[in-house]
């Protein structure tokens, strides 16, 4: 089944009958582009073949990420701590809702580090074929380096907001325990997550212009949808299956308990979530790689 094209490079043979200075000369080499025979879920060895492509992407994302900005990087740590005293003072002032025995700021903001992984992943995977349609009709590389050129920046702003959380607990005398080993598997479910329904939203956009459209509202829902700025406790009793059906939900749960040691792990709904990332994760990949092939007529 002929599903993602691949590069192959060889030599044109050297006519016989030319001078000897032209047949010693090493001839140019010659790129065939073939469909290949079989799926596989990543083409590592064409992804390393591409490579420098993929670090020229992800240093040109980063360059021109707060390009002419007045405050420049420092955008990745005031977006979070103004969305935390918005949700300070809506949910925690004037609600009251519980903040599970944290300072409502610090509450908050832990639950936005771990969304705003999330939400950077899928904005940025989402569009990045329609965003880089000039190179698509032109030239000839595994489409999946877009995607993949997008997660360097997402985690270089991750790192510095983590950084401020780390101020943060300082500031209000709350110390880091043993759960927190636990953020790295929270983070790696986070951006499967959002890496498979980037890179499926990525592949429908090419397509269906929409979905550049319906992304931002299913977020800007999804969030007020997930433990961010309120507690899962909160939640009726009645609701909480069905709440934590989101696999959002007990992931950002488990994220906010590792850094802060706040609130319950659900074992049984971690297990579903991680599950659901794992298999979004490959759906996306498979989804991405199947409507590959048209991307450059279409674009």
């Amino acid at each position: 089944m002929s599903l993602t094209p691949r590069a192959e490079f060889s030599q044109p043979p050297v006519a016989a009958n030319l001078p000897a200075n032209l047949a010693a000369s090493p001839p140019e080499p010659l790129m065939r582009i073939r469909p290949n025979a079989n799926w596989r879920a990543i083409h590592l060895r064409e992804l390393w073949r591409f490579r420098d492509l993929t670090l020229a992407l992800a240093g040109r994302d980063l360059r021109l990420r707060y390009k002419q900005t007045v405050l420049g990087a420092a955008w990745v740590v005031l977006q979070p701590l103004l969305a935390a005293g918005l949700f300070t003072f809506v949910f925690g002032m004037v609600a009251k809702m519980p903040s599970d025995g944290l300072p409502y700021f610090l509450f908050s903001y832990a639950g936005l580090l771990g969304w705003n992984l999330f939400f950077n992943t899928l904005t940025k995977t989402s569009g990045c074929l329609v965003g880089n349609s000039h190179l698509i009709s032109k030239v000839f590389f595994p489409r999946l380096i877009l995607p993949l050129s997008t997660i360097p920046s997402t985690l270089v702003d991750f790192a510095v907001a983590l950084a401020m959380m780390g101020v943060l607990m300082m500031i209000y005398h709350v110390k880091p325990g043993a759960p927190l080993a636990l953020l790295p598997v929270w983070m790696l479910l986070l951006m499967l997550l959002s890496l498979g329904i980037g890179l499926m939203m990525a592949a429908l956009a090419v397509s269906y212009r929409d979905i550049t459209y319906i992304v931002p509202v299913v977020l800007q829902l999804l969030m007020y949808a997930s433990p961010i700025a309120y507690a899962t406790s909160k939640v009726p009793l009645r609701f909480q299956t069905w709440y934590n059906l989101n696999p959002l939900a007990p992931i950002l749960d488990a994220f906010r308990w590792s850094l802060l040691r706040a609130g319950q792990l659900s074992p049984g709904f971690l297990a579903l979530a991680a599950t659901v990332s794992v298999i979004v994760f490959f759906v996306g990949l498979y989804s991405f790689q199947a409507m590959e092939k048209k991307f450059a007529d279409v674009i």
